[in-house]
Order: C-alpha cells, then sequence, then structure tokens
C-alpha cells in the first residue's frame, strides 16, 4: 500500500554545504553492513595489503568478484600495477588484523611482520591465515568511480581458511564498529 506523504529525505546539493553532505551520507552510509575483507598484493617485490569492506561476488560463471578501493591509497596503486590480488574473509576473531592493516600512516615495509599468512598458489600474494575464505584474482577490469578504484577480478584460485563448519562467525562492520554475527548460547 502505497503512503500519500513523501519519506522524510535530505535532498543533496540544497543549500548545505558539501561537507555537510558528505558527513550526512557517511552517517546513513554506516547502517550497510559489510564483511571485512584483506585485499592484497605484490609489487616490486613486496607486499602491500589493507583492509577493505566495499567488495562483492559478481558471477560464478565465470567466478569473478570485484573491490572498491581508495583511490589514493597504496593499495590501488599496487593492485592495478600487479594485476593480480587476493581477497581474504576475516573472521569475527581477526579483528586485530583488520584494524592493523586499515590504520593509516602503517608501514610499507614489514607491513605484516605481525599478521599470520601463506601465499596464494598462482601468484604468491598474502592469503591472511584462519581467514574464513580466500579467492586468489587476476584483474580483467578497472573503473574509477568517484574518489575509488573498482577492481573486477577473475578468480584463478580459492579456499577456506579454517574448517568449514568453524566457518560461521565472520568480522561484520555495522554502524562504524566491528563485529560478529554468531548467537550467545540459548538466542
Amino acid at each position: 500500500m502505497e503512503l500519500t506523504d513523501p519519506p522524510e529525505a535530505r535532498l543533496m546539493g540544497s543549500g548545505d554545504s558539501p561537507e555537510d553532505d558528505a558527513d550526512a551520507y557517511r552517517e546513513l552510509a554506516a547502517d550497510i553492513a559489510s564483511g571485512v575483507a584483506v585485499v592484497a598484493t605484490r609489487e616490486r617485490g613486496h607486499d602491500v595489503a589493507a583492509t577493505v569492506t566495499g567488495y562483492l561476488d559478481v558471477s560464478c560463471d565465470p567466478p569473478t568478484m570485484l573491490v572498491s578501493l581508495y583511490g589514493d591509497g597504496r593499495i590501488a596503486d599496487a593492485v592495478q600495477s600487479a594485476g593480480y590480488w587476493t581477497l581474504s574473509l576475516l573472521a569475527a576473531d581477526q579483528q586485530g588484523i583488520a584494524n592493523w592493516l586499515a590504520s593509516p600512516g602503517n608501514p610499507v615495509f614489514g607491513l605484516l611482520n605481525q599478521v599470520p599468512f601463506r601465499r596464494a598458489p598462482a601468484t604468491g600474494a598474502v592469503v591472511v591465515e584462519g581467514a574464513l575464505a580466500w579467492f586468489e584474482l587476476r584483474t580483467v577490469d578497472t573503473m574509477q568511480a568517484a574518489t575509488h578504484l573498482v577492481v573486477v577480478g577473475e578468480v584463478v584460485s580459492m579456499g577456506r581458511g579454517m574448517e568449514s563448519g568453524r566457518a560461521d562467525d565472520p568480522l561484520v562492520h555495522f554502524a562504524s564498529d566491528y563485529r560478529g554475527l554468531r548467537r550467545a548460547p540459548g538466542i
């Protein structure tokens, strides 16, 4: 049933400053629940990695995914240059890894010294140990979208980082905070 009164809305660019529009957008976009993952690649012999929440399963024929990377970040340059990358889906108990790899100004060299990882079979890019699942991808397309680089990749290998029966508690970003999905016993 259609209601007659319009929804309460903020019209972008209707007199408030662009900064006010951006703040209002940020507040509402925080209500989007997103899985948390790590994107990694190798550039000039060095590992580069970052925490992301903007990624998507695109297709299963052929297996294809996409990720949105901040365009001015090291990871966007490295992924674009390398032409391949991994996506490790984090478990709720891996919040420390997510925080570390999301920190601005973390070191270029030795970035992953405190993160347990293995190497993906086709490219040698980092796969975070204990991730729920991981995907190794070859870039097939990129495009600029506002401040971000959208990277589309075709899966060349994939795996599970933990026993499938234990992969029931992903790390989720919601309301500007990290959360798990596992329910307390008896709920």
